[in-house]
């Protein structure tokens, strides 16, 4: 198995597992270890922020982990050296994966309990902060949740979007030489979908992957039937990804309900491609699926039987989804908070070099590496062991 097929064959079994660093998190050390430990851990694609600098901290996590590989198997683990696919993610119009929390901190009372620091999952506001000498929102480090708006008791928080144009964002992350792209939509969307694609559209040949990503909406499976008429004949492979309830999955279990009920709507339809769940997914995600008998089982053979050609890269159809079987699942908000813990003592471990500080690398500090790539595990593991059986 090559490096080329290695994720692939995971949607062929069942076995997908995405990480979503977040289309708006672009802190690039945290980017960078997520990326390594995740990797290491056996994921098959790495989804970042449509921003070079931020492809470029995954790919250096990437790297890293290859390096790593045989130190991985003499642990345990089962990662082969395969790279993962590396994502982006780009929108077709406004959408909350593209908004940013602020405010201003000189109107926050000195008595304010600051509930907006406590819910906050990606420790992205700090108050009097010594390390980054700041007060406020750390925008690299938000990726629009939004759940510190309504706990703000003097209603001082906003958020503001952040977007490029297709034409103008598009060349420029094509070009950095990324495996897949993921469009972000919604129902009723089509001409801002098609401009977006039209941007792509010189680039698709050289993807691996597509993946169409959206929540449920009033005739979705229509809207998602005329984006595939749009985009076809596609020689890459075609993820449909339902967006449950978006960066809730660090919530609790009840969220991943909503992600598993627009995963039996999309493979009711029986578009080409893969169905793979997103939005709300945690650890109760995959045991849910089993309960509901929505992953395929192993040795089970999906819509191309075992003695087809792998035609993968081909202009031929694309295969149907299997009716019952779910491809995969992407974790987001969930998997980063997992290992929030370790990554937040790693930014804790400042070197001095004269008067310039940086934070300690993953892999320069073995212990933090491998607790990291254990809890990475445990959430991988529980869709692989689909195919241990």
């Amino acid at each position: 198995m090559t490096d080329l097929f290695a994720p692939l064959q995971s949607l062929k079994q069942g076995d997908w597992f995405k990480l979503i660093c977040g289309a708006s998190f672009q802190h690039l050390p945290a980017v960078r270890s997520l990326t390594l430990a995740y990797t290491l851990a056996g994921a098959d694609c790495i989804d970042v922020a449509a921003d070079p600098a931020v492809i470029s901290a995954a790919q250096a996590g990437l790297q890293v982990a290859k390096s790593l590989a045989k130190d991985a198997q003499k642990r345990g683990f089962d990662y082969k050296g395969n790279l993962p696919f590396l994502m982006v993610s780009l929108n077709d119009g406004e959408d909350p994966h593209f908004r940013k929390a602020e405010f201003n901190p000189t109107q926050c009372p000195t008595d304010c309990p600051r509930p907006c620091e406590r819910i906050c999952p990606a420790q992205a506001i700090v108050f009097n902060s010594i390390k980054e000498d700041f007060s406020g929102v750390i925008s690299e480090k938000c990726y629009g949740c939004g759940r510190c708006i309504p706990v703000c008791p003097y209603d001082i928080i906003y958020t503001s979007s952040y977007m490029s144009t297709p034409g103008a964002i598009a060349p420029l992350v094509m070009s950095t030489g990324v495996d897949a792209v993921e469009i972000h939509t919604k129902v009723g969307r089509l001409a801002e979908f098609e401009q977006l694609w039209q941007a792509i559209s010189p680039w698709a040949d050289q993807l691996k992957l597509l993946a169409i990503s959206c929540p449920d909406g009033e005739g979705m499976t229509d809207y998602l039937r005329a984006i595939y008429d749009l985009i076809a004949p596609l020689k890459s492979a075609l993820i449909w990804q339902t967006d449950g309830r978006s960066m809730s999955g660090d919530i609790g279990d009840g969220t991943t309900i909503a992600a598993v009920k627009l995963g039996q709507k999309v493979l009711a339809a029986k578009l080409p491609g893969y169905v793979q769940l997103a939005g709300g997914t945690n650890s109760y995600t995959v045991a849910k699926l089993k309960a509901m008998g929505l992953l395929k089982r192993a040795g089970e053979q999906g819509s191309r039987g075992a003695g087809e050609r792998e035609e993968l890269f081909s202009s031929a159809p694309l295969p149907l989804c299997p009716s019952a079987s779910i491809a995969g699942v992407a974790y987001g908000s969930y998997a980063r908070v997992l290992l929030s813990p370790i990554l937040e003592q790693l930014e804790n471990k400042e070197v001095s070099n004269t008067n310039v500080k940086a934070t300690v690398r993953l892999e320069e500090d073995d212990v933090l590496l491998w607790q990291a790539v254990e809890l990475a595990h445990s959430l991988v593991s529980q869709i692989k062991s689909q195919q241990e059986r």
